[in-house]
Order: structure tokens, then C-alpha cells, then sequence
């Protein structure tokens, strides 16, 4: 059970989830759970699920190198082909059930959504920062998915670009983690195509320009001081994120980000437009 745990990701999924409930709050401005919301919750679990193994498939011979201590089970044989498959088809399925119940839109975007997820590995990833764009994308779109969820979609646009501008600065500092694995896949991203201190240099701008329109836009669009206030935090661990890999270290950069992703979801929950 713990490798099935370990292949769907459920902590990434327990965020996405989080993240649809962040947008569907922030879009009806108080803190309710109508059943569309829970079912389009539902939908970015199976439909994350799916992603998920479907990247395991891909993603054997890199994850063996980048990750050699067994976290993903099925680049260390303990989990066969056929039970990853079936893993995928039955987070399509509940994806698209789950979507169905929420409306035509989310079943639109979940579908979407999944396309490129399932795209990633094979055809994405191994360009490089077309690979990242998406990916930033993708784990920025719950709070966005949220909002639409509860037929209010304007009011997820600006909580989905600065989810997903943070992300891109996380999958940039991943892609330094993964150079070996990517190296031996044939992947062109940065830090093999640029060398890892410009590689560095590039996650650091994202970085730095992430704090500042994280200031700028929810400014431009009203939202409160509170936000600014729990925002504060994210934006700190942003910027000595960003101080590290200009120092050229990268331990505890990813999970660090990760952190501020969730506070920052806060932030903006909490400090919404009236």
C-alpha cells in the first residue's frame, strides 16, 4: 500500500486538492464546500493520480539515477507495469467522473489538463523550459480549476499566475537536482544545455521576479493587507531560495519552495477582494 502511496504522490495530491478548495473560497469570498466544489476537488486527485504514474512509466531510467533510495517504487521494482497502468486508467476514470459532477468546464480543463501531464515526460520535459512552463502550469491550475468549479472564473486568474510562476521557479531548481538523470535520458534542459551556475542564474530570476509580482499584481487587483501580511513569508523564503542558488546550493531549495506554495495559498485565501 505504501508504494501505491508513494507512485500517485498523495501529499501533491492532498495540495492540489487544497489548492481547488483555496480558489473555490477565494472566488465566492467565504469559507463553504457546495458539492461542485468537492467533486472538482475530486477531479484534480484521479486526474493528478493519473499524471503521476503516467510519469513513473516514463520517467524509469532517470528516476533510478536521481532517485536511488526507492521513493519512486516503480523504477526499484517493487511495483509491476500493469498496476501502474491500471493506477493511471482509474485516475482518468475518477477524474472524469468526478469532473462530470462539477460541469462541462471542469471536465474541459481536467481533460486538458491531463493531455499535457501525460505529454510531459515523453514529449515536454526533454525540451526543456517549454517542459517547465507547462508543468507550472499544471500545478498552478487547482486554484484556478477552484474558482471555475463555482462558475466564478475571473477571480482564479490571479491566484493561478502566482501559483504557477513559483512553481516554474521550483521546477528550475528540480531540474538541478535531476541534471544526472536528465543528462542519461537525453534531456536538454537548462542546466545541461547552459551549465548549472547560468542554469542557477535563470531559477534565480524566477525567483526574484516571482516576489515582485507577487507584490504588484495582487495590488493592482485589491486584495487586502492581510495577504500581504501572510504573503511576507513566502516571499522571504522565496528570496533566500534565491540567495542560496546564487551561493551554488541547492539542498532544501525544492522543499522550501514547496512551503511557501502553501503559505502563499493562505495568503491568498485569506487576504482575497472584498
Amino acid at each position: 500500500m505504501i508504494d501505491l502511496v508513494r507512485l500517485v504522490r498523495v501529499h501533491n495530491l492532498l495540495v492540489a486538492a487544497a489548492g481547488v478548495l483555496a480558489g473555490g473560497w477565494i472566488a465566492l469570498g467565504e469559507f463553504t464546500i457546495p458539492r461542485v466544489l468537492v467533486f472538482a476537488a475530486l477531479a484534480a486527485v484521479g486526474f493528478g493520480a493519473a499524471g503521476n504514474a503516467l510519469n513513473d512509466l516514463w520517467d524509469v531510467a532517470a528516476d533510478r539515477v536521481n532517485r536511488p533510495g526507492g521513493e519512486r517504487p516503480f523504477a526499484a521494482g517493487r511495483l509491476r507495469r500493469g498496476t501502474v497502468e491500471l493506477c493511471a486508467f482509474l485516475g482518468v476514470l475518477l477524474g472524469v467522473a468526478a469532473a462530470a459532477l462539477a460541469g462541462a468546464g471542469p471536465v474541459l480543463v481536467g481533460l486538458l489538463a491531463f493531455a499535457v501531464m501525460a505529454a510531459y515526460s515523453p514529449a515536454l520535459k526533454p525540451r526543456g523550459v517549454p517542459g517547465n512552463l507547462a508543468v507550472a502550469a499544471i500545478a498552478g491550475l487547482p486554484l484556478f480549476y477552484g474558482a471555475l468549479a463555482v462558475g466564478r472564473p475571473a477571480w482564479g486568474v490571479v491566484p493561478w499566475l502566482l501559483a504557477a510562476w513559483i512553481h516554474l521557479g521550483r521546477e528550475l531548481v528540480k531540474d538541478l537536482e535531476d541534471e544526472a538523470g536528465d543528462r542519461l535520458a537525453g534531456r536538454r534542459t537548462l542546466p545541461i544545455r547552459l551549465g548549472r551556475a547560468r542554469a542557477a542564474l535563470v531559477a534565480v530570476v524566477a525567483l526574484d521576479t516571482f516576489v515582485l509580482a507577487s507584490l504588484v499584481v495582487p495590488w493592482a487587483a485589491g486584495y487586502r493587507a492581510v495577504y500581504f501580511a501572510v504573503a511576507a513569508v513566502a516571499q522571504l523564503v522565496a528570496l533566500l531560495a534565491a540567495v542560496r542558488l546564487r551561493r551554488g546550493r541547492i539542498a532544501r531549495v525544492s522543499l522550501a519552495l514547496k512551503l511557501a506554495m502553501v503559505v502563499g495559498i493562505v495568503a491568498l485565501v485569506l487576504g482575497r477582494p472584498a
